[in-house]
């Protein structure tokens, strides 16, 4: 067991089992042998992975208490950040995993066989239109997302998915605040307000993060998201 990534996790207030720990690495294994082929990650050293894709998507524990949380999406899941490490540390999760690339959604699937993962499914698809489906819109009570996309478009992708009462959180990194601001207007047109913005440090780095916290306070209106590229392209005002 890697002492250096238990102790990261017993800063974030997380105590796994050793079955636990050892999905983490056979993960970890799998995401470089993957990496080999396709691009799935930067960063592929054993303890810089822990760092800054496990721990870092799990330091939502800080904000948000999962074990009140029962269906979550993860959209631009990418090589299943953050996702993948919420359902290991927290298994009663029902998680979803969307991405655009078919390849890293095979990716995903040979690691949920391999780690004997259950209540867990991929999506290969866009944001855009799985958002309009009845089985998948505003039917989760919490959205993560470590997509690299402004904070505007990205809500548009997102809040469609989260149910009146849920949350949507955007793992950020650098300055926002103006991001933040910007976004303001369409987290409103989109049913939700931003309820909070939680910078911080990893555990022993100096890797600053930020969580924007949207609440979806109301419906969103259903010409919402607009059509495949528009949110990107287009960002509301």
């Amino acid at each position: 067991m890697n002492t250096l990534f238990e102790k990261k996790l017993d800063a974030l207030g997380l105590k796994l089992n050793e079955k636990q720990y050892e999905q983490f690495d056979r993960y970890y294994e799998m995401l470089v042998e993957w990496n080999k082929v396709m691009n799935l990650t930067g960063i592929t050293e054993y303890d810089e992975v822990n760092e800054k894709h496990f721990v870092d998507s799990l330091s939502i524990v800080k904000i948000v208490d999962l074990n009140q949380v029962k269906k979550v999406i993860d959209i631009g899941t990418g090589a299943g950040f953050p996702g993948l490490p919420l359902k290991i540390a927290f298994p009663e999760l029902e998680v979803v995993l969307l991405d655009s690339l078919n390849k890293r959604i095979q990716f995903l699937n040979a690691v949920i066989k391999e780690l004997g993962l259950d209540g867990i499914s991929t999506i290969h698809g866009r944001a855009e239109d799985f958002a309009k489906k009845a089985e998948y819109r505003e039917s989760f009570d919490l959205c993560v997302s470590r997509a690299v996309a402004n904070l505007a478009s990205l809500s548009e992708y997102c809040l469609p998915y989260v149910k009146v009462g849920g949350k949507f959180i955007s793992y950020k990194s650098g300055e926002i605040d103006e991001e933040v601001k910007e976004s303001e207007k369409a987290v409103f047109i989109l049913g939700g307000t931003i309820s909070g913005v939680i910078k911080f440090t990893l555990p022993d780095t100096d890797i600053k993060r930020s969580f924007v916290v949207a609440e979806k306070k109301k419906q969103t209106a259903k010409k919402y998201p607009r059509k495949a590229g528009m949110p990107t392209k287009e960002p509301l005002k």
